[in-house]
């Protein structure tokens, strides 16, 4: 407790909320509510003082849970699936999109001072459903109404606003909806953002930071098995699994990734790289992202594209080499070595860039090569007036651990294993991190809205490894 009063996480999931509470305040919330078994025991993992219910949040009895003490903030992040577009036109679980209630609940019976609530922003669109478990579009939203109108009955006044991570410093662009709705009579505050574009005015007269790139999250080190590589030789490289070859649509989507990030941008993301069995002098990247159909790809140099449940983020890095007519895609700070008569890799490449960009279909380099236009200039990457040429490009997707960092958790989060040392699977690790808060967010509404809870600075987490369960059940830190 802080000043006597409680923090309550409703739908507490891996803990990001929890995470941004702990950002403003110092201190995790003291009760966390969840269903689920693997999401309590990653939060009680990082949130080991809180007291947590594994159970429906319709379960939890809001006096018998706060005991006679008073909230000061209780959050809420219901369920957000079957209000969002990514679901498509699959029916809706009524249930589950009537979770939101039970901020009425807690409301009506004890009272927090402060409440938010994070959704998507289709949760305005909130409404009955028809026989086809679908929404009515004649009355869309018309749920929602009733929901804010039973807040306000309760004496709170309420407000909403979007908002978007990357501009309160996450390298994420996610964008969410927000409530809060307060009865203490004090005014609702909503934070001004601290960061934005790095061309925008704000930015440059030094008014905000400008956005957190996804680079400072990605590790470069990690290898990035070639496109062109076959499943079996991704093996025996780098020891781990890749399929390959790999389906033409998304071929495509990485040509056009390479056109627009790196062989027509006059200031592509350039790193110097040397890691792995393959050694480059430079290494630019950029973000591939698959979704239902749809392709979205993004500069490294900006916040990463929204992370969901599922994991459709991955890295594309081009392999390049100063043009000086040994394509031998060596560091160039090594002695050039033997070129042979089969040294025909860039040939592959290059055969590929040609034919997607021009045709749109894949060629293989042991075809005959199609028509080059007069302009021939596929391949090559002018940086501060020297060019480069693309000798390789090396496809992965993002590791929980990156993913983690862009959605904006503390680099100390532990993710990969629980207090009692159980491991997570990669799917379980990513789940939980598609489904979090961004702790930006709920940090700077916090710190606007409850100043008088900001009373110390969060401290690092303990290592799992050095957590130890008492025959109680407590948990003590060695």
């Amino acid at each position: 407790m802080i000043n006597g009063e409680l923090i309550v996480d409703n739908f507490a999931g891996g803990g990001g909320a929890s995470t941004g509470i702990e950002l403003a305040t110092g201190y995790s919330p003291d009760i966390a509510i969840n269903h689920d078994p693997e999401a309590i025991r990653m939060h009680q993992t990082n949130h080991p003082s809180t007291k947590h219910y594994c159970e429906s949040v319709w379960a939890v009895d809001p006096v018998v849970a706060c005991a006679g003490h008073p909230v000061a903030l209780a959050w809420f992040s219901p369920d957000c699936k079957h209000f969002s577009k990514a679901k498509g036109g699959k029916p809706k679980d009524k249930n589950i999109r009537g979770l939101a209630w039970v901020a009425c609940r807690w409301a009506g019976i004890v009272r927090p001072r402060v409440i938010m609530l994070e959704n998507v922003e289709e949760f305005k669109g909130w409404g009955p459903l028809n026989r086809r478990h679908r929404p009515i579009k004649s009355k869309q939203g018309q749920t929602y109404r009733k929901f804010v109108s039973q807040l306000e009955a309760l004496g709170y006044e309420v407000q909403t606003r979007e908002l978007v991570a990357a501009d309160y410093g996450a390298p994420t662009m996610r964008k969410r909806f927000f409530m809060i709705a307060r009865c203490d009579g004090r005014p609702i505050t909503w934070p001004s953002p601290t960061h934005g574009p790095a061309g925008s005015q704000e930015v440059q007269a030094g008014l905000l930071k400008p956005y957190v790139g996804a680079y400072t999250r990605i590790d470069f080190s990690l290898p990035c098995p070639s496109i062109f590589d076959t499943t079996e030789e991704i093996k025996e490289k780098y020891g781990i699994r890749a399929v390959r070859p790999l389906a033409e649509k998304t071929m495509r989507r990485i040509a056009r990734g390479m056109q627009k990030f790196v062989m027509e941008n006059p200031e592509p993301f350039i790193i110097q790289c040397n890691h792995g069995s393959n050694r480059y002098g430079m290494v630019s990247a950029f973000l591939h992202k698959y979704l239902d159909g749809g392709y979205t790809g993004a500069a490294v140099s900006e916040p990463l594209p929204t992370t969901t449940a599922r994991d459709h983020n991955s890295v594309v890095t081009a392999s390049l080499i100063q043009l000086n007519n040994h394509c031998d895609g060596r560091d160039m700070r090594d002695p050039i070595p033997t070129i042979t008569a089969g040294d025909g890799h860039f040939g592959e490449i290059r055969a590929f860039l040609i034919k997607y960009y021009g045709q749109g279909t894949g060629q293989k380099a042991t075809e005959p090569l199609d028509t080059i236009p007069t302009h021939d200039r596929f391949g090559l990457v002018t940086i501060a007036g020297v060019e480069y040429q693309i000798v390789d490009i090396g496809l992965r997707m993002l590791e929980p651990r990156e993913l983690y960092g862009c959605q904006g958790f503390p680099s100390d989060y532990v993710i990969d294993r629980d207090y009692k040392g159980n491991a997570y699977p990669r799917a379980e690790q990513v789940r939980r991190c598609g489904n979090a808060v961004c702790p930006q967010i709920p940090a700077a509404l916090v710190k606007a809205n409850l100043p008088d809870l900001c009373v110390a600075k969060r401290l690092p987490i303990c290592r799992p490894d050095r957590v130890q369960v008492s025959g109680s059940g407590q948990l003590k830190f060695a």
